[in-house]
């Protein structure tokens, strides 16, 4: 012994129990790594936990750093330890491991939670901005097409009321152009009418003038014959104009007469209670001599008209024996 010392002075000496202490620190070592591993595989599960809604943008923050276990040193076995100082120790150690793990764990997983809701909510804000912006774009593509509707149909409305304005206008110019020329022909009408009007006074008055000098040149040669002519007085048995020539004329004269002086009645007014009787003085040949009123009707339009139909029925028509009466009357009725 002492020669052993001689050699190494300064080697520590040999401690009793070392290797059984190594073995307990590695048995524990391996104990602490299968806890760590069933630990972290059953804290692998998201937590239930209750859930808030974050109102308020959460500014980014960074992730919490992992907490950094500082190596554990070993000091050396004090030369004067028992063995459940050291498993103390080692206890110890394993718990600090453990608690670091699970908070390093549970900072990871509010991290991760923190930016799954930090991504929802910027992905509801995106989708919120695009309904927001698609909205925006209907409107303003509803309302163009609003405008240009509008548009259209003031256009139309314009168009409308211009052609309404222009068929109008030509309306008005046509009418017009027809007053003008409707006024025009009743001019012309009025002119013509006035233009045979005058020519027909100066017929009548020609003829009228022309028949007087006949009746005076023909009552002339009649008063030289007046012992020659038969005289006679006649009786009209209608109102249209015939009449009988008393005994200087036969039955059927009437007739004649009738037919002759008809057609020249020209009366639109009243016809009840009318008659008229004219007074007639004809040539043998049957010239009208003369015609007048022998009794009046109470109307002295019809009397005219009555006296102006004798008058346009010159010459009378002649007998059977070729002669007309010298004179004779004739009734006159409208109504008949």
């Amino acid at each position: 012994m002492n020669r052993k010392k001689s050699v190494y002075p300064f080697q520590p000496p040999r401690e009793r129990g070392t290797w059984r202490a190594f073995g307990l620190a590695a048995l524990m070592h391996v104990l602490l790594g299968l806890f760590l591993y069933h630990g972290i595989h059953w804290q692998n599960s998201t937590p239930s936990g209750a859930e808030a809604e974050l109102w308020t943008e959460i500014p980014n923050q960074p992730a919490p750093a992992p907490v950094e276990t500082p190596p554990v040193k070993v000091a050396p076995a004090p030369p004067v330890k028992d063995e459940q100082a050291d498993i103390a120790l080692q206890e110890k150690k394993r718990q600090q491991q453990e608690a670091a793990a699970k908070a390093a764990l549970l900072a990871e997983q509010q991290r991760l939670k923190l930016q799954a809701q930090q991504e929802a909510e910027a992905k509801r804000q995106q989708q919120l901005a695009e309904q927001q912006a698609a909205q925006l774009a209907a409107q303003k593509a509803a309302a163009e097409k609003l405008k240009q509707q509008q548009a259209q149909a003031e256009k139309l409305k314009q168009q409308q009321l211009a052609e309404q304005q222009k068929l109008k206008q030509q309306q008005l110019e046509q009418q017009k152009a027809a007053q003008q020329a409707q006024l025009e022909a009743q001019q012309k009408a009025d002119a013509d009418k006035a233009a045979k009007a005058k020519q027909l006074a100066q017929q009548q008055a020609a003829a009228k003038k022309q028949l007087d000098q006949e009746r005076r040149t023909r009552l002339a040669q009649l008063q030289g014959l007046a012992g020659d002519s038969p005289t006679g007085n006649g009786l009209a048995k209608s109102g249209t104009g015939s009449g009988s020539g008393g005994t200087a004329a036969s039955p059927g004269y009437a007739d004649k007469v009738k037919r002759r002086v008809r057609p020249n009645i020209v009366w639109a007014g009243d016809t009840d209670g009318l008659e008229t009787v004219i007074a007639v003085r004809c040539s043998p040949t049957g010239t009208l001599l003369s015609a007048t009123v022998q009794r009046p009707s109470s109307n002295p339009q019809w009397d005219a008209a009555a006296l102006r139909a004798v008058q346009r029925s010159d010459p009378m028509p002649l007998d059977t024996d070729g002669r007309a009466p010298a004179s004779f009357t004739i009734t006159m009725r409208p109504a008949d």
